[in-house]
């Protein structure tokens, strides 16, 4: 994918911005999702405040634009696409209100003086022969255009603080999202229960903190090797006085699930389908959850649902370094295998009974129309981007 140039209406201070945020992604400086997320707002909002745009089509290419570039130098990061099709059904949905508004206003009759019959016919000129009449309708048609001109500077002004306020009101639910996701834990955490987490997961760890402000239960976390991230998540619960907390290997999933009560999960992306982009080691835990018949709660903000679908599961990972598996050192193995350290799992969505957000449950089978509701026809940018 090639890298687009930025639109001429782009100002030097601009393109700073958005080259420095480029090369903070190449080198994996931003790295957690939210923070992923919450910057990638930050410089939209920053670029739309400086740049020259006088229409919403200069706006929508503009963040077009932008989102094409970000996508070019991490093409694997999803929530980048998503943040900009969220942005640009703000703009279309801002758009659609302006345009209602120069509706109602063109539908209005302009005021017009009357002209008398018996006005000054002038000099036999044609250029002077206007006389009154020509007056008036100069004056008339003066301030009707001064009228228009005054009403769409107003319109494009009240367009683009409109469209700020809905970006910063944005980034406050971005910076809550996962204190609201945990407003819903009491709703499926019950005392003395037994729950099964994977990795690492802010999401999960403020989920099950505000359920273990009331109620006692036991958490199985699994350790992820080779990152083995778990051991962070069994660290951070550990402080919480009503959570009893225990860190097996990935190998002794499905030996310990029979016990499970339940399995809360995080992820990195959802996608169109209702699949899951998560850690690795998640599509174990999913899959055994399943056999065993127990419950798969996924706690995802909705700026994770991604438009798009999973027709090439590897399109959407990252390869690690192998030597975690498969140290260097074991030089006469090293030569004779291939070793592939993937950093994310695919789930499908029939492994998954129920993801929760800020406005609560929900069946995979309803994201559709989150995403409608989302996105609507910005999903053309997310489906079209490879093809820029």
């Amino acid at each position: 994918m090639e890298t687009s140039p930025l639109p001429t209406q782009f100002s030097r201070e601009a393109t700073i911005y958005v080259e420095d945020f480029i090369t903070r992604l190449r080198r994996g400086q931003v790295i957690e999702a939210k923070k992923v997320a919450i910057e990638t707002v930050n410089l939209m909002r920053h670029v739309i405040s400086i740049s020259r745009w006088d229409n919403v089509t200069m706006l929508v290419e503009l963040i077009k634009s932008v989102g094409r570039k970000l996508v070019s130098a991490q093409p694997r990061e999803l929530l980048i696409v998503n943040v900009i099709c969220r942005l640009l059904r703000m703009v279309e949905e801002e758009s659609e209100a302006v345009e209602f508004v120069e509706e109602e206003w063109s539908s209005r009759e302009p005021t017009r003086e009357p002209v008398s019959a018996t006005s000054n016919k002038g000099s036999e000129t044609p250029a002077m022969g206007l006389g009154q009449a020509g007056a008036l309708l100069t004056r008339n048609l003066t301030e009707q255009v001064t009228s228009q001109l005054e009403v769409e500077t107003m319109t494009l002004l009240g367009f683009k603080k409109n469209i700020i306020n809905e970006i910063n009101e944005y980034i406050m639910e971005l910076s809550n999202i996962e204190d609201d996701i945990a407003k819903n834990a009491l709703e499926y955490i019950h005392s003395n229960e037994i729950i099964l987490t994977c990795g690492r997961s802010h999401t999960v760890e403020k989920f099950l903190r505000k359920a273990a402000a009331k109620r006692k239960f036991h958490v199985i976390v699994t350790e992820c090797a080779p990152t083995y991230d778990g051991h962070e998540q069994a660290k951070a619960l550990a402080a919480c006085a009503n959570i009893d907390v225990v860190v097996i290997p990935d190998s002794a999933v499905f030996a310990i699930m029979s016990r499970v009560n339940k399995v809360i999960l995080g992820t990195r992306a959802v996608m169109a389908n209702g699949g899951l982009i998560a850690t690795s080691g998640t599509h174990i835990v999913a899959a055994a959850a399943h056999h065993h018949a127990t419950q798969v709660v996924v706690c995802a903000g909705p700026y994770k649902h991604s438009p798009w679908f999973p027709f090439n599961d590897d399109r959407f990972n990252i390869l690690l370094s192998p030597d975690a598996v498969l140290p260097y050192r074991e030089g006469d193995l090293v030569n004779t295998v291939d070793v592939v350290s993937p950093k994310y799992d695919y789930v499908p969505p029939e492994l998954v009974d129920i993801f929760v957000d800020s406005m609560g449950g929900h069946l995979p089978s309803y994201l559709y129309r989150l995403m409608q509701e989302n996105y609507d026809d910005a999903k053309d940018f997310a489906w079209n981007i490879y093809d820029q």
